[in-house]
């Protein structure tokens, strides 16, 4: 079976699409199926870690300013693209031509029924990621693995005899995380709070991480407290970053586009984060959050997390102060840890992906 991918990253829209697509591409390969990316060329496209990967990689022509001013902006993400969706469409079409795609799996806030109706001809199948249930597809599969998501919210707005997987069991997830499942929640069991992994997304273009490290150096945290600070390599304040972590009255140290964050987590005792994908890693390991909302799209998940019990949320980098000295107020700390540790590895098992990878494989049969 060949399956399509059809996503992109950017300064502007950041890696997680391109990520989680990365995970069911890899799944999807270790059953013998063949997998293939179309991105566009944008800054931080991330294209270089697709083929790194093994898989093969069709890069479209960067954004066209004059297109992208015509786009219609019925779709607040329109610009996402770089292009209207029309051009998008003849360009992934020009693409899929010379390919027998089995499935196009679409994964783009700009993209909806219209582009799909354009390029259903030269696929079998597509099958959409969606977080935002605010637009129409033409799909036989949708998957929107937030919590607190509805099945009824995608009413009227796919086929009535579209597959829908809906929520965080679903949750696409590289398989080293249920692989680590068990040991970092036994580890949970008592926990300290001596090292924090702070991880503001693949790109962090307002530079909150900045804001967070300014937020702790002014907590009672004690300055042996380690910080593990992750970014990507196209972070526009990754050297500022790096500088801040030299002087910082913490054992603080910046990596770059890490291959072993289910094991950072796994060491963490507290993570700072976005309130994005990642956010279903730390449920799967335990590992309690503080989630920093950097995006409208973020906002309903972080809420239904701290609903949970999962996280504490704030919308800045400046309130991680005030949720740090919440978590640590009244000397029962390692209590809230051990409880949100609990209700995270609740709500996710590690097992989404194989879901995911039986749905599209044609294992499972009904509506979700």
């Amino acid at each position: 079976m060949l399956v399509v991918f059809r996503a992109d990253a950017s300064v502007q829209i950041g890696t997680g699409h391109v990520m989680r697509c990365l995970t069911l591409a890899e799944q999807l390969r270790q059953q013998g199926h063949q997998c293939q990316f179309i991105c566009r060329d944008h800054p931080g496209h991330l294209g270089e870690l697709i083929e790194g990967k093994g898989f093969e990689l069709h890069l479209l022509a960067g954004t066209a300013p004059a297109l992208a001013n015509a786009a219609e902006i019925d779709n607040s993400y329109a610009q996402w693209l770089g292009v209207t969706w029309q051009q998008d469409a003849r360009q992934t079409l020009e693409v899929l031509s010379s390919l027998a795609a089995d499935w196009l799996v679409v994964d783009h806030y700009a993209l909806d029924a219209r582009w799909e109706k354009e390029v259903a001809a030269r696929v079998g199948r597509i099958m959409v990621i969606d977080d935002l249930a605010d637009r129409n597809h033409d799909c036989a599969l949708l998957l929107d693995q937030n919590l607190g998501s509805e099945a009824a919210a995608y009413d009227r707005k796919v086929p009535d005899d579209c597959i829908r997987l809906i929520g965080p069991q679903y949750t696409l997830l590289r398989p080293e995380f249920a692989r680590l499942r068990e040991g970092s929640l036994e580890r949970r069991r008592h926990p300290q709070l001596k090292r924090i992994l702070i991880s503001l997304g693949g790109v962090d273009r307002t530079n909150v991480t900045r804001e967070v490290l300014r937020a702790l150096s002014e907590t009672s945290l004690p300055s042996d407290t380690e910080l593990d600070i992750i970014m990507g390599a196209a972070a526009p304040y990754l050297d500022e970053i790096r500088s801040q972590a030299l002087h910082s009255r913490f054992q603080a140290t910046v990596s770059v586009s890490v291959s072993d964050m289910a094991e950072r987590m796994c060491q963490a005792d507290l993570s700072i984060g976005a309130a994005g994908s990642t956010s279903w890693e730390r449920c799967c390991l335990g590992l309690p959050a503080i989630l920093v909302v950097l995006a409208d799209n973020q906002r309903s998940a972080a809420h239904a997390l701290h609903e949970q019990g999962v996280a504490i949320v704030t919308d800045s980098g400046v309130g991680v102060r005030d949720a740090l000295n919440q978590l640590l107020a009244g000397g029962s700390f390692e209590e809230r840890l051990v409880a949100m540790a609990h209700a995270g590895a609740e709500l996710i098992d590690g097992m989404g992906c194989h879901r995911v990878v039986e749905a599209l494989t044609g294992s499972i049969d009904g509506k979700h």
